[in-house]
């Protein structure tokens, strides 16, 4: 295992614990190959009934990719990728990947931060999904504040909300709460952080078939602390609806600038500091991804990511809020009105041939 990913069985749950406190979890390379090790040799194994995933600090469940290294790597090279760059995409989607189509419950508890990376490695396929938040969760696929797009299979998991929920998130990188969570359907119960040591008693000393049932009546006390009344996208959810239903980009920017409502209104603001181009790449990848499995959804992605450091908008993005942090990304093009279709179309393009492609042997 990596030294920042712990692991134990006890009773019938293995348990893995995400160790890298300083960097909220960020997941490195190493990170990655340590979980996807340990979820292979667990997923066959008989006296494994389920997973439970956590953090070691209630300060973040996984902040997400480790961008400093994406910044280094990308630069390391004229066309901005190196040999470790693309190992760590191809190798972090195909964790998704397993973690989605898991064969036993996949409980994460998702405590403090959960944003990019850390969506990927917890929004498993519905069969084995079990997504605990906390009052700490602060949770969002914020990518294209930095000139990225919301990966890690957001192309599926953004899409499949209702209604307009995934447009608004992937386009505006907004942090949402615990009870947001649960009502988009980004979570499923609430537990008290102080709980959360109790509740992982009562899993690994369960006796019942499905783990995810002793986590719903462990939870079901708290559920009003985490209701809809409490939600700020439940609050405006017919506002969300209606702007984010357009099929561009700048056609929901004038449609929040014509509404007066202090909600349309921070979206806006929030908008207009993302990447221009990013956010119309993210629209078409999102509409694109509700009629795609989760394997095309995330050879997509895979695509994406590779013309994205060719065109260097990440490499900008990071530079401006992590490294130099003069918050003043120069983007390129600048404004929506300069992005065009060919543009966009262009991130779409295929990169390797069907039998080549780094993710074909995803089913």
């Amino acid at each position: 295992m990596s030294e920042f990913v712990q692991s134990e069985v006890r009773g019938r749950i293995g348990c893995i614990t995400l160790d890298r406190p300083k960097a909220l979890n960020s997941l490195s390379l190493a990170m990655v190959r340590a979980l996807h090790a340990q979820l292979q040799a667990w997923r066959d194994e008989v006296n494994i009934a389920a997973v439970l995933i956590k953090s070691s600090s209630e300060k973040g469940y996984c902040a997400g990719g480790d961008i400093r290294f994406f910044y280094d790597a990308g630069r390391a090279t004229p066309t901005g990728g190196s040999a470790l760059l693309e190992d760590f995409f191809t190798e972090e989607y195909a964790l998704n990947h397993l973690i989605h189509f898991y064969p036993k419950p996949y409980i994460a508890l998702l405590d403090g931060v959960v944003m990019g990376g850390g969506m990927g490695i917890a929004q498993a396929g519905p069969q084995a999904r079990m997504r605990v938040v906390t009052e700490r969760t602060r949770m969002a696929m914020p990518e294209v504040n930095i000139g990225l797009f919301p990966d890690v299979g957001g192309s599926y998991f953004l899409s499949h909300l209702a209604g307009e929920f995934g447009a608004y998130l992937g386009l505006s990188g907004e942090t949402i709460s615990a009870a947001d969570a649960i009502h988009v359907q980004l979570a499923d119960v609430f537990v008290p952080g102080a709980e959360l040591p109790a509740l992982v008693e009562a899993i690994c000393h369960s006796e019942a078939s499905d783990l995810r049932e002793t986590v719903r009546q462990f939870a079901a006390p708290f559920a009003a602390q985490a209701d809809a009344a409490s939600s700020r996208l439940a609050q405006n959810e017919a506002l969300i609806q209606r702007h984010f239903a357009h099929d561009d980009v700048a056609a929901i920017c004038r449609s929040l600038e014509s509404d007066a409502d202090s909600f349309a209104q921070k979206t806006l603001a929030a908008m207009q500091k993302r990447s221009p181009l990013m956010m119309c790449v993210t629209l078409a990848q999102l509409r694109r991804g509700k009629a795609m499995s989760v394997a095309q959804c995330l050879r997509m992605e895979r695509t994406l990511v590779r013309h994205n450091f060719t065109h260097g908008e990440v490499l900008e993005g990071v530079r401006a809020l992590v490294i130099d942090k003069d918050n003043a990304p120069v983007w390129n093009p600048p404004t929506l009105a300069q992005v065009t279709t060919e543009m966009v179309e262009s991130f779409f393009a295929p990169v390797w041939p069907d039998y080549a492609h780094p993710l074909a042997a995803l089913a």
